[in-house]
């Protein structure tokens, strides 16, 4: 049976009183405290720089332990919702931003209005703090973020006599076959993920729900024309046909890195991929712009990226040493390091130092954020990509049409925000 956070709170309601009256909890004042750290970052690329800043954390607060745990990503987001809901759930956890509506929900996370974890709140971009609230209280402070953007191989593009990016999706289609003609390689790359799927629909104006309206708007005239246009990118001069293999993600990657494809859309966590391609050895041969605008002129992407959330079911001593290492860990200083050794973006303004921007990737991506559309606080909003991660890839390679996939996407959603109408 699952006990909540109501009962994790008296649990460490009786905590508390056993130190007080001399017990052996771990947040005593003569011992360490021991906070344990979920990391989800990429074990390889990433993990090591955040285990040297829990290094350098350590040293400057000899009372506190940081025990690091790098949990995959693919699976933090279930086991914490077990844990928490059980024994064992982390002091820390590093939450995507789409997580953290929905464990704030659920009483897992701890508010953090008011408190050491965010005294530098106006530092951070404002649009990331509002992604990290709930029902008015902020629930994480942002690490790291990202969008989408078109990536390009400059090389490429000037073969084909193209000077600079595509500002729309038709623009896309002509640059595309001009590249095939000239470079003899394919323009563009399309993704059958619904999350890059995404961006036709903020090109029309469109989202796969209207949460002040409670309406599901997935198989709206809107985003029909968003997802029409979507889909005619899969067939044309230049343009690649669909992948919906299971390791697609990878064929257009390892395509883009090696220069056998011009133009793709992509997120920042795979700048440092980029450069061990042979394609982009040359660093500045990477070009990023603002993904391409839809047929109503408007262009963007969803924000994403990840927060540091402190656990609610924690006692106080554990959350106190939590929410010191959380403003540490999010300190202008550590965002630093993080994008010069990750090449990760930083969420606060302050991040951004001159030697972070010798980053051309770095530097593109920031260029980008501005067109980022943050996520509606809506606790579901994340999951309602599932049911088009099962449709779009039918739909994309032909096995049924975009209504019937739509329409069963609607009805897919409708059971996840069952207060919803149609």
């Amino acid at each position: 049976m699952r006990r909540g956070i109501a009962a994790s709170a008296l649990v460490a309601s009786l905590a508390l009183t056993a130190t007080a009256c001399g017990g052996s909890d771990s947040g005593k004042s003569d011992g360490p405290v021991t906070i344990t750290w979920w990391d989800t970052s990429n074990a390889t690329n990433e993990a090591p720089t955040y285990k040297a800043l829990v290094k350098q954390f350590e040293a400057a607060n000899k009372n506190i332990k940081v025990k690091y745990v790098n949990v995959p990503f693919d699976q933090a987001q279930n086991k914490f919702d077990t844990a928490a809901g059980a024994t064992g759930a982390p002091d820390v956890l590093r939450s995507e931003v789409g997580w953290t509506p929905a464990f704030a929900k659920k009483s897992f996370f701890l508010p953090l209005d008011g408190t050491e974890a965010l005294a530098d709140q106006g530092k951070f971009e404002p649009n990331l703090i509002k992604q990290a609230q709930y029902e008015g209280k902020t629930y994480g402070v942002p690490l790291v973020t990202d969008t989408l953007a078109l990536v390009y191989n400059k090389a490429l593009f000037k073969k084909a006599g193209i000077t600079e990016a595509p500002k729309t999706w038709d623009e896309l289609k002509a640059d595309a076959a001009k590249i095939k003609d000239k470079a003899k390689v394919d323009g563009y790359w399309g993704s059958t993920q619904a999350y890059y799927a995404q961006t036709f629909l903020y090109g029309e104006g469109a989202d796969t729900v209207d949460v002040a309206a409670k309406k599901i708007t997935v198989n709206s005239a809107a985003a029909k024309k968003g997802y029409g246009t979507w889909l005619s990118l899969f067939s044309g001069k230049g343009l690649h046909k669909a992948d919906a293999t299971a390791d697609a993600y990878a064929h257009i990657q390892d395509a883009f890195v090696n220069g056998k494809v011009a133009a793709i859309i992509q997120g920042p966590w795979e700048i440092t991929n980029f450069y061990k391609g042979s394609a982009f050895k040359d660093k500045s041969n990477l070009g990023i712009a603002t993904v391409p605008a839809g047929s109503a002129g408007k262009a963007g992407a969803p924000t994403g990226g990840h927060n540091l959330s402190v656990y609610a079911g924690s006692d106080k001593a554990h959350q106190e040493a939590a929410l010191k290492f959380v403003k540490f860990m999010t300190s202008a200083q550590s965002q630093e390091t993080i994008a010069e050794k990750n090449s990760t973006l930083p969420t606060r303004s302050d991040a951004y130092t001159a030697k972070v921007k010798a980053d051309p990737g770095i530097a593109g991506y920031q260029g980008v954020l501005a067109a980022a559309q943050p996520r509606p606080a809506l606790a579901e909003y994340s999951s309602l990509w599932g049911p088009l991660d099962t449709e779009l890839p039918k739909v994309a390679s032909g096995k049924e049409s975009l209504d019937k996939g739509l329409s069963n996407a609607e009805l897919a959603i409708s059971k996840l925000v069952q207060d919803f109408s149609k």
